[in-house]
């Protein structure tokens, strides 16, 4: 009966061991450093499309947008959508947001857009993370995703909140929280 129990908790503790390895990041393992709320102006209406947390592994020497932007270490975006957004308007808006601010690779730009496969209902999430040890942006929706190469796009990527935006306290509010 020993032999069987001892046999039991090897057999416990091996698994508990395979589950740790395998479990997703925890989420207390990201910082956050700030949220806001994405509002589209209409004709003097403001409408809040997303709120928006920005969360890094490691703070940058500085706190600044430009610091956020350069840092090469695992960061991420996550999107609650506020209000029902069609796909079209999603792409446009990104599309723009990278022309804004002088990023012009349309193949990087068409692969990451491309995720974006249907209308994104209110409640529906948007996670978009730069792994530093692949030098890859991915961004998921739903059940679709997309990853992109390179260091030159994960910043494109992050200056769209952090860099030329007609929302500039938005970038503000996304690093608030750093210390």
């Amino acid at each position: 009966m020993k032999l069987v129990l001892k046999k039991l908790m090897v057999l416990v503790v091996a698994l508990a061991a395979v589950v740790a390895a395998a479990a997703p990041v925890r989420a207390e393992d990201w910082a956050l450093t700030g949220t806001g709320v994405r509002v589209k102006t209409i004709a003097f209406i403001d409408f809040d499309v997303y709120e928006i947390s920005h969360f890094m592994k490691q703070a940058p020497a500085s706190r600044s947008k430009q610091a956020v932007i350069d840092a090469d270490v695992p960061k991420k975006f996550v999107w609650k959508m506020l209000r029902d957004v069609d796909k079209d308007k999603i792409h446009d808006a990104l599309t723009g947001a990278f022309a804004m601010n002088g990023y012009t690779d349309q193949a990087k730009i068409k692969a990451f857009v491309g995720a974006f496969q249907g209308e994104l209902k209110e409640g529906a999430r948007v996670t978009i993370q730069y792994d530093p040890e692949k030098k890859s942006t991915t961004v998921a929706v739903g059940g679709s995703s997309a990853s992109v190469a390179g260091v030159d796009f994960m910043k494109a990527v992050w200056r769209i909140w952090f860099g030329k935006i007609d929302q500039p306290k938005l970038g503000d509010q996304l690093i608030g929280r750093m210390k």
